[in-house]
């Protein structure tokens, strides 16, 4: 059995694409792994908050000299990492904002790439802890970005990933979405038969 970590973060509920190639995955993937964990984690209806003092404060100082607020910071990242420590496999969902990743998902980011915990640093530079995971990013995009230098959502997520030692990384982009024309159903359709393959 495996279990599975699903991140969304798009803004939207009604209408939103990033979350219905979401419901397609987890659809195909309960066909395929019945007896797998699926755990969902809504970026929008519980927006985790924006790394601050307290958080920094929760990892940094000793535990007697934390404060309420930063004890508080601490389980909380706490909550999130173990989720991650616990997946085997991560699902990303995320639209793309001004050519990158919604702020929700960042600030999930950065509450789990924790040194000494997801991540180690060592006389070499950087290593990934999370080894042996696999990740799929599904994306929505109102125009055609892969490949392009106005695409800072792919390049971007490989690189966190990397660096938390996620190196199987599987990116579906439904795109052209906002292009008019027949691009909408073409990309979203390019998206769904690429998720059924990954199922």
């Amino acid at each position: 059995m495996s279990r599975v970590l699903i991140i969304e973060s798009s803004a939207r509920q009604q209408d939103s694409v990033s979350r219905q190639l979401t419901r397609d995955f987890v659809s195909q993937w309960h066909a395929v792994n019945p007896a797998d964990q699926i755990t969902l984690r809504d970026l929008a209806v519980s927006p985790v908050p924006h790394l601050d003092g307290n958080l920094l404060g929760g990892w940094m100082k000793p535990e007697a000299q934390r404060s309420a607020e930063e004890l508080q910071a601490l389980a909380r990242s706490n909550e999130l990492t173990d989720e991650v420590l616990a997946a085997d496999v991560l699902v990303l969902a995320a639209p793309m904002y001004n050519f990158t990743i919604p702020s929700t998902l960042k600030a999930w980011l950065d509450h789990v790439l924790r040194a000494g915990i997801t991540f180690k640093y060592t006389p070499t530079g950087p290593q990934g802890l999370l080894t042996g995971k696999r990740a799929y990013v599904l994306t929505a995009r109102g125009g055609i970005h892969a490949g392009a230098s106005s695409d800072h959502q792919e390049p971007y997520l490989r690189q966190v990933l990397a660096f938390i030692g996620i190196h199987d990384v599987t990116f579906i982009h439904a795109e052209g979405l906002n292009m008019g024309g027949d691009f909408h159903e073409k990309g979203l359709n390019q998206a769904k038969a690429q998720l059924a393959a990954v199922a």
